[in-house]
């Protein structure tokens, strides 16, 4: 933004919020589907091994192993559901900040909100930015999603159905 003509603080811009997150250790994980795929997967291990001993110290694990084993398995898709959901909220924050039509921004505090509209140029550029960067972001991260929704779902029907 050309800062002479812009009222909107520089850390509020929505190009500067972009590559702000961008350049973040945690958002920039899912840039790439496979290097996020990997590291919800190593914490889905982890949380899984942990639920895993967590489970162990209950007297009715060693009367059914398998049960407690799969109750371990499902519930320890909630952390990476959880970090997902997170990434997916801060990258749709940019994105409905790139696409708008105006920019909401604060001078000094909550309590001063202002809304200034975009010039054209910036309008074109930021929706380029927001369909070229961030919305293969957004569709991995709910393909993501729906992944670990479907098998957290399942894992509930299982217990649901099954006395084991």
């Amino acid at each position: 933004m050309n800062e002479s003509k812009c009222p909107v603080p520089r850390d509020q811009q929505p190009t500067n919020e972009f590559i702000e997150l961008s350049n973040s250790r945690i958002f920039s994980w899912p840039k790439t589907k496979k290097s996020l795929i990997l590291i919800l997967i190593k914490f889905w291990v982890v949380a899984f091994v942990l639920f895993l001993v967590i489970s162990s110290g209950s007297v009715y694990f060693r009367t059914s192993l398998l049960r407690y084993t799969l109750l371990s398995f499902f519930s320890s898709l909630s952390i990476p559901f959880l970090i997902s959901l997170r990434l997916y909220l801060g990258w749709n924050h940019v994105f409905k900040r790139l696409t708008s039509e105006n920019v909401e921004y604060e001078e000094s505090g909550w309590y001063d909100g202002q809304v200034w509209e975009k010039p054209l140029v910036l309008k074109e550029k930021e929706s380029l930015i927001a369909s070229i960067e961030v919305k293969p972001i957004l569709n991995n991260l709910i393909q993501i999603f729906s992944i670990i929704s479907v098998l957290g779902l399942s894992g509930i029907l299982i217990f649901q159905h099954n006395n084991f």
